[in-house]
């Protein structure tokens, strides 16, 4: 079963960030694709500190190039955060995801030097958005834009294959409830 919400990391060169990516991916039920260049390897220390346990939860696919995961993924329509992005999250209409759960949604962030290449964010002008901020940073850390982004998809979209509450795989749905001091 392809998964709705994907998201794609353009060369990505931060270990840390991207084992919390995958954390994430794994919260939310998000596929993800490497694009490489990767700026580490996947058995780094830095990479496991950060996905801890959940990396075999992760569903990952790594391509050699842009072109690559393009090719394999047929050409989807993707949105790219971007610094230069016209439009923010929110004038994102998902309704037509919702309506289709077959249909992919399909995130690219970029490295976290230099993002995603200007070329490829000039052939895309209208899908390329942005995360408003002051004008004090350039940027914001790479994995929180990708938390920030699938938690404002997955609210849109009524978080589709996610529990509201406490999963009773750990301490369940009324655990707090019942909770009683010793």
């Amino acid at each position: 079963m392809t998964k709705q919400v994907n998201v794609v990391l353009f060369e990505p060169e931060i270990p840390a960030n991207t084992g919390n990516i995958m954390r994430t991916c794994v919260g939310f039920n998000v596929k993800l694709h490497l694009i490489q260049p990767l700026g580490f390897k996947l058995d780094d220390a830095h990479l496991r500190r950060a996905h801890l346990d959940y990396f075999k939860d992760v569903d990952f696919t790594i391509y050699d190039n842009l072109d690559d995961f393009l090719e394999k993924n047929n050409n989807p329509e993707i949105y790219y955060l971007t610094r230069y992005g016209h439009i923010s999250p929110d004038m994102i209409d998902f309704k037509p995801y919702k309506e289709d759960s077959n249909k992919p949604i399909y995130f690219m962030f970029g490295r976290e030097s230099t993002g995603i290449p200007y070329k490829v964010l000039h052939e895309h002008l209208d899908h390329c958005f942005r995360i408003p901020t002051t004008d004090k940073i350039r940027s914001l850390n790479l994995s929180n834009c990708v938390a920030m982004v699938l938690f404002y998809t997955m609210s849109q979209l009524n978080y589709p294959n996610l529990i509201r509450h406490e999963p009773d795989t750990f301490k369940g749905e009324n655990f707090i409830d019942n909770y009683k001091e010793e």
